[in-house]
């Protein structure tokens, strides 16, 4: 699975790791993210990550 990184704040999100602090749980890739998910650091919506090539 991809890793995808936060544009504003260079959060890198991690699907092997997940979200756990916003119940997202590990193995969750970052298309199966809800919607609404956001940043966990800045607040930014999905559409301001980029794939980590």
């Amino acid at each position: 699975m991809d890793k995808y990184l936060c544009t504003v704040c260079g959060w890198e999100y991690d699907p092997q790791a997940g979200d756990p602090a916003n119940d997202v749980a590990a193995g969750t890739a970052f298309e199966d993210l809800p919607e609404d998910w956001l940043c966990p650091i800045c607040g930014v919506g999905k559409d301001q990550f980029e794939k980590v090539l």
